[in-house]
């Protein structure tokens, strides 16, 4: 994978995977783990063992598929729309882990409840100064 070697240095995975035998759940997407990445995938049977739930998203049934828990079949290019729910559904439901989130990501998403967006700003988005034509950050009310 050339864009891992160029970000990060190694062109192969740059997590441990024996990390995968703590997780709670795993979420395996467009990959047949079990058949691709066989020595990776023994510390997902690990998790399983410990109680974790293991979900396979992939159209194709496959031998991963197999092992999971919850195997989610759905259609080819709904990917993106699967993952906005989920996270739609993670922070509706206060499961996300809030102070990591904001403390050691970007925490884009993250918005104060008083947030407006171009819809209610005729098209525009908050921050908007027509006298020097530039937005404002400060006024965008991310937490």
């Amino acid at each position: 994978m050339p864009s891992l070697g160029t970000s990060f240095g190694r062109g192969g995975a740059t997590t441990a995977q024996q990390d995968l035998a703590n997780s709670d759940a795993i979420l395996i997407m467009g990959s047949s783990m079990a058949e691709n990445h066989p020595v990776g995938f023994q510390w997902v049977m690990e998790a399983r063992k410990r109680g974790a739930t293991i979900i396979h998203v992939d159209p194709r049934f496959t031998r991963t598929s197999a092992m999971a828990d919850i195997w989610v079949p759905m259609r080819s290019g709904s990917d993106i729309v699967f993952l906005g729910g989920l996270i739609r559904y993670v922070m509706e439901s206060g499961k996300e882990f809030r102070e990591y989130v904001k403390h050691y990501t970007n925490a884009a998403t993250i918005l104060r409840e008083d947030m407006k967006l171009p819809d209610d700003l005729e098209g525009v988005f908050s921050g908007w100064d027509e006298e020097t034509s530039k937005y404002s950050p400060e006024t965008w009310l991310y937490q």
